[in-house]
């Protein structure tokens, strides 16, 4: 049967998520006819994030009810290029979202800026240590952008997502309590950090003790009742401890729900599709223009919808998805080491120190994730790497909590613990609330055997291809991950812990275990059509009235989460379609 056409409209985005609410909501104010198109239900926050049932564990823990719909459509993986690779089949390493808000409305809040560095990993690592420094095989590159130009369009995605922080760097100006290391900021966080706990406070002694400048981790999660530029209010955190992976009921942690959504939804000339699943972006007959997009409704039936802009803004694996099933750029080939669509698909390096106390009980049910206490020494080159054997770093802190408190997923045990039997049953009672960690979040570079393709074996329920992912870790991650977990344990063994346990990256890479839904790459933007997807303003470089927005545009990954970054590179691009595409449709570089 025939897809439905429908009437042309001036834009349509493909994903409500961070990057498509922020962008729909821009556009829609210039009084552009605007289509966001969402694969998952609408969420009502008020509604399904009720207490008690937001805490419900099993149901959005184990059985994944915020995330990605495996059933219908996963992703393969293996970790090379000579190995068959096979579908993911749970929820494990990482959880892409799947309802209105995407990934944003289960994420932790943790609101790290990248480093000016993060920017130009590439050419500052050869100015200061030369070309022998970059690792065999490693793609990284400059962004095409610089912190300097990015820097406001941070600010007003902190501002929209009312973040609360310490400044460490005011205009150049070092501030105490902040990160001194952080790049200048133009203005203060728009809320304030939030107060000190007991876990925090146990971790910045040591710290200290050692020379860091330990300061508070911002977050989106509300340090006090806060109205962004939007009109929209967020209240203030409980510190329920239900967080990650979980929404939250006190309509305090920032997401598109809170922060966009109901100001968007009142814009007579936009319009939401939740269950609208696109397959395709339907080119001219040059290809060098987007005509449509198809998608598939919540009957099963395939609808074609005209726009002058197409707008890309799902989760990375599906941006690079929709461009090799549409033919918008050239597919990547290792091989050759030609090609930009799935090149250099990366994630992000981590380690952890895990302290047990006899004389110290925490309250793991307090807090969440995005408040803590961190130190940023050891992130990208902020230190110097002669010698080491790696570029590159990692930041290191605690948790306000300690650690997710959730009893179904989270029982830790010191080393030595039987796996099993009356010995852990002991050992899990004993320990379960006077147990921390120390987590270390580092960056990761990207490589040519790294990337993204469609797989040939393995479909969706649709028939199409599912995406393939093949990534390992390489000895530069390993050594930064062995490097700063060390340098945490030098911090855990000042804490006062009668037990410690200390894990970093090593061996494969397992996409079993959840580690951090940070994944980054594959339709990366840059100041090169050969090895970049999208130029400076996220605009495909082949089809120019198609751009592509989201983490799927970062050349490599920093140790800090991606959320900030993509949200700033929202703003970024939504600015350029106003201020020059709209002006003139076509490449603006």
């Amino acid at each position: 049967m025939a897809a439905t056409k429908l009437k042309l409209v001036d834009v349509v985005v493909v994903g409500a998520g961070v990057a498509g609410t922020i962008v729909c909501k821009e556009l829609a104010e210039t009084g552009l006819k605007v289509v966001g198109l969402e694969r998952g239900r609408m969420i009502d926050p008020q509604h399904d994030f009720a207490m008690p049932y937001v805490h419900d564990e099993l149901k959005y823990e184990r059985h994944s009810d915020l995330t990605q719909n495996l059933s219908r459509e996963t992703i393969t993986f293996r970790n090379a290029m000579n190995e068959t690779a096979l579908p993911m089949r749970e929820m494990g390493s990482f959880k892409p979202g799947e309802c209105v808000g995407g990934a944003g409305v289960h994420w932790g809040g943790t609101s790290f800026r990248f480093l000016p560095w993060d920017f130009e990993t590439r050419s500052r690592t050869i100015e200061r240590y030369g070309k022998n420094r970059i690792p065999e095989d490693c793609t990284s590159q400059d962004w095409g952008i610089t912190y300097g130009e990015l820097e406001p369009y941070y600010d007003q995605f902190e501002h929209l997502y009312g973040v609360g922080g310490k400044a460490g760097n005011l205009n150049g100006e070092i501030q105490p309590g902040g990160n001194p290391f952080e790049g200048p900021r133009s203005r203060e966080y728009p809320n304030p950090p939030a107060e000190p706990t007991f876990v925090g406070s146990l971790f910045a002694k040591a710290a200290e003790s050692l020379g860091y400048k330990p300061f508070p981790g911002p977050t989106a999660a509300m340090t006090r009742p806060y109205i962004n530029p939007y009109r929209l209010v967020l209240g203030q955190c409980a510190q329920g401890g239900f967080c990650t992976s979980h929404g939250c009921a006190m309509g305090a942690k920032a997401s598109p729900l809170t922060t966009v959504l109901p100001a968007l939804l009142k814009h007579e000339n936009f319009e939401l599709r939740p269950f609208s699943n696109v397959i395709k972006v339907n080119l001219d007959s040059e290809r060098k223009r987007a005509k449509s997009i198809t998608y598939v409704d919540a009957r099963g039936r395939e609808v074609e919808q005209p726009a002058e802009l197409v707008i890309l803004t799902s989760y990375t694996f599906n941006n690079v998805r929709l461009m090799l099933l549409s033919g918008i750029g050239k597919p990547y080939d290792p091989v050759s080491n030609r090609g930009v669509v799935g090149r250099n698909y990366s994630y992000q390096t981590g380690g952890n120190v895990k302290l047990f106390f006899e004389d110290k009980v925490f309250n793991r049910f307090m807090g969440h994730g995005g408040i803590g206490t961190v130190i940023d020494e050891f992130n990208g080159d902020n230190f110097d790497h002669a010698g080491l054997g790696f570029m590159g770093g990692a930041h290191v802190g605690v948790a306000v909590n300690s650690g997710p408190g959730k009893p179904l997923c989270s029982h830790p045990v010191p080393p030595g613990t039987p796996r099993w039997g009356s010995g852990w049953k002991k050992a899990v009672a004993q320990y379960y609330d006077r147990t921390l960690e120390i987590r270390v979040s580092g960056g990761c570079q990207s490589y040519r055997t790294n990337y993204l393709d469609l797989d040939p074996t393995y479909r969706d329920a649709h028939g199409l291809p599912l995406i393939r992912m093949t990534f390992d870790w390489h000895e530069n991650e390993k050594k930064i991950s062995a490097y700063v977990t060390n340098k945490a344990g030098e911090i855990g063994q000042g804490m006062g812990a009668s037990k410690m346990s200390v894990s970093g990256v090593t061996g494969k890479y397992s996409i079993v275990p959840y580690q951090r839904t940070h994944n980054i790459g594959g339709a990366v933007m840059g100041a090169d059509p050969a090895t970049s997807a999208a130029n400076k303003y996220l605009q495909s470089w082949d089809v120019p009235n198609v751009f592509v927005i989201g983490g799927s545009a970062f050349p490599q990954n920093g140790a800090h989460g991606p959320t900030p970054t993509l949200g700033a590179l929202a703003c970024w691009a939504a600015d350029s379609i106003k201020d020059h595409y709209l002006r003139r449709p076509g490449p603006l570089v």
